[in-house]
């Protein structure tokens, strides 16, 4: 029994620790119409296993809308380009809570689910949701439903996908719908409640490229580095005449002083020269970066720009960057 103990556990010591072998990989959002816009972070081990994998963020967060916090928008993976995964726009969600919150008694609630093919080619599944002012028979849910149905299947003819996610997200095919059914009852709310692509269609190649568009972030950061930099050097100017001011009157005082003792005289240019020895040395440390107050995170940023490994612990990411 001992034997097969320590054979266990010189096994576990010798078996490989995925997590090392781990990589962060930036999600961002498809080329149109968000510009390849990042979304978030995810960890994965081969850029195969990140393919298909979905990512869920909310609206409010990605355009910056504080009034759709209740809707949640849906990416999948599907292609893997150096540290970088892109996303294609897979749907959309609104949250069940705030469904809830609209039905209310003496109305009527219409729902259906539409599949339609857009301009493009895209087979996309929408399902809206719709409460009318007051009860309404049911021969008056299906003339509704019927109208929004028609509405629907033309406005997805007539569209490209993109243009379909965009009149979605921003409420326009809803005020397309609510034309289309008020012909028939008076409608209080109308919902798109979620939308799913099914199929994708043609790709199409417009928007800037993600080369662009890491030109143009790498171009935004220099910007911000060189004003950081040139920020540094105007504060090490204007201390730099206080410097050698305060040298000057120190080394006046000790001339002066040499009149009367020349013991006096040396320790006060001892003194000045400590001072500048300081000063010095403060400026040096201060330009040398302090790793030990970063945090975690900042240090895996530094590494990944490095282009080193961001795993392990907080004391192994400082030695990593200072080799």
């Amino acid at each position: 029994m001992a034997s097969k103990g320590a054979a266990s556990r010189a096994a576990a010591r010798k078996q490989k620790d995925k997590w090392k072998a781990k990589r962060w990989y930036t999600i961002r959002a498809p080329r149109q119409p968000w510009h390849f816009k990042v979304i978030g972070e995810t960890l994965g081990e081969e850029d195969e296993l990140l393919i298909g994998r979905m990512y869920e963020i909310t609206q409010q967060e990605v355009d910056g809308d504080f009034s759709k916090m209740h809707v949640k928008l849906k990416f999948r993976v599907t292609e893997i380009i150096g540290q970088d995964a892109i996303t294609e726009f897979a749907g959309h969600e609104v949250l069940k809570d705030h469904v809830r919150r609209q039905v209310r008694r003496y109305r009527g609630k219409v729902d259906d689910v539409i599949d339609a093919i857009t301009d493009d080619g895209y087979y996309v599944r929408i399902k809206p949701f719709m409460i009318t002012q007051g009860r309404v028979k049911t021969s008056q849910k299906q003339g509704i439903r019927e109208a929004c149905r028609n509405a629907v299947l033309q406005t997805a003819a007539r569209n490209t996908w993109i243009s379909l996610q965009k009149m979605m997200l921003s409420g326009e095919l809803e005020q397309l719908i609510d034309k289309a059914v008020r012909k028939v009852a008076n409608v209080k709310t109308i919902i798109i409640r979620k939308s799913q692509l099914v199929q994708d269609g043609v790709v199409v190649e417009e928007g800037p490229t993600l080369d662009e568009i890491r030109e143009e972030e790498d171009r935004v950061s220099a910007a911000k580095k060189a004003a950081l930099a040139a920020a540094m050097e105007e504060e090490e100017e204007d201390s730099a005449p206080d410097v050698l001011a305060a040298a000057e009157a120190s080394a006046d005082d000790s001339e002066d002083d040499s009149e009367e003792t020349s013991e006096d005289d040396s320790a006060e240019e001892e003194a000045v020269t400590v001072e500048v020895e300081e000063v010095v040395a403060e400026e040096e440390s201060s330009e040398a970066p302090d790793y030990a107050s970063m945090k975690v995170a900042e240090l895996k940023e530094l590494l990944k720009a490095a282009g080193k490994p961001v795993s392990g612990k907080k004391d192994e990411l400082i030695a990593r960057l200072m080799e």
